[in-house]
């Protein structure tokens, strides 16, 4: 019988993607670690339970003690070292192609053995293949210097790259997902949470709410919780058309496509207009537009100080200095501001800095609820901007994450910030 291989050979195929699985398994049973027929049973059930070709299984076992089993796969192979001394196993699984799941077959592997603990790492491997995206299965999100975060990727919706970013919608475990050159920029689960820590402050700071003008945000969502708060027009600008319409047209919240057509015709309270977000606050104040609450969300401020990205340069002062030239009197500022966390907090120190130079008053929401932080600034000075953002609440029909404690809660920087 000639079984085809799954994984394309070397010789064959200029790139593949794979998954190699590296894991211990503590708390086996020692009688069962010692019985290499035990052991190669359980590894067949996990390999047959997960779509694995088995191809052949060699067992061996030494002498006072332990238990090697080795599978050769279709897809690669998996092995196991059994410790009975130690009640414990080290695994080794790696397959290529996309239906063999080496981390599927590292957990029911687990489960045949009775293991109590299962502790795992995932090494991407491939070839020819996007840095942070490998074989559409997981997204390494890079957190600060020598920390990545790992998302798995259940089920790719949309990948591709729009003329300003990599962008991949995709199914995780906290629901359809938004990811932008390789960072999570909102999950079905949290974005709520993290749209109400940027919008709410601001509509809630600012004297009024007629007029609202907002600067990246792709999905939506900052737009509608404007109009939700009363706004009367709000100007949406965001440069990457492509980046906006897929998130309307895959994601669940924000806008739906028929919203979306209604805003780039400017046929209801929104109006979207695809441009460069720093031009347009330059061509609104040269046409002396003025706007009660000015909101930017984009990505995180890179670290690079020459670093390409063409958003740089909307969290620079100088930038600030143009939301606030278009502010009507009373009005209110707010930008996403980087992270409190003491290892990623260079962007949220500058941040600070900066408002500071340019607004009298200075609101900060760092949420505890999500993993960022917000600065809404006044161009006049308010004695007490969490009383008067805590009186005017009731602006919002509903709330899901904010309330008067939260905004108070939220209003304290870091120690590791106050203390600069």
């Amino acid at each position: 019988m000639t079984t085809s291989a799954p994984c394309p050979s070397p010789t064959t195929a200029a790139s593949f993607a794979g998954r190699h699985v590296l894991a211990e398994l503590r708390g086996v049973p020692a009688a069962l670690l010692a019985d290499d027929a035990a052991v190669a049973c359980a590894l067949r059930t996990a390999l047959d339970d997960c779509g694995a070709t088995t191809l052949d299984v060699v067992t061996r076992r030494f002498e006072p003690q332990g238990t090697t089993v080795l599978a050769l796969l279709a897809e690669s192979h998996a092995s196991v070292h059994a410790y009975p001394e130690a009640g414990a196993a080290f695994v080794d699984v790696f397959t290529c192609g996309e239906h063999a799941d080496p981390e599927r077959i590292v957990e029911v592997l687990g489960r045949e053995v009775g293991a109590v603990e299962v502790r795992a790492q995932i090494v991407a491997r491939g070839a020819g293949l996007a840095p942070d995206v490998v074989g559409q299965r997981e997204v390494d999100e890079p957190l600060a210097a020598g920390m990545r975060r790992r998302w798995r990727i259940d089920e790719v919706l949309w990948r591709g790259r729009t003329a300003w970013q990599d962008m991949i919608v995709a199914r995780t475990a906290q629901g359809i997902s938004l990811f932008c050159d390789g960072e999570r920029q909102s999950t079905e689960a949290t974005q709520l949470t993290y749209h109400e820590a940027l919008a709410v402050p601001p509509l809630l700071l600012a004297d009024s709410v007629s007029r609202v003008l907002v600067v990246g945000s792709s999905e939506g969502v900052v737009s509608q919780l404007a109009v939700a708060a009363g706004a009367e027009h709000v100007d949406h600008v965001d440069i990457d058309a492509e980046c906006v319409r897929r998130c309307a047209e895959l994601l669940p919240y924000g806008y739906s496509p028929a919203e979306l057509e209604a805003a780039e015709f400017g046929s209801g309270p929104v109006q979207v207009h695809y441009a460069d977000g720093w031009q347009f606050l330059a061509d609104a104040a040269a046409r002396g537009d003025r706007y009660d609450v000015v909101i930017v969300d984009l990505p995180d401020e890179p670290v690079e100080v020459d670093d390409p990205a063409q958003h740089a340069r909307l969290y620079g002062t100088p930038f600030l200095q143009r939301c606030a030239s278009v502010l009507a009197p009373g009005g209110a500022v707010c930008s996403q501001a980087g992270c409190p966390t003491m290892w990623r907090n260079d962007t949220l120190a500058r941040m600070v800095g900066r408002f500071s130079e340019v607004f009298p008053t200075v609101l900060p929401y760092c949420s505890d609820e999500h993993e960022w932080a917000y600065l809404t600034g006044r161009l006049d000075p308010v004695d007490d901007p969490i009383a008067l953002a805590t009186s005017r609440l009731s602006r919002f029909p509903s709330l899901t994450s904010i309330d008067g404690p939260a905004l108070l809660r939220g209003s304290i920087l870091p120690f590791a910030l106050r203390a600069r």
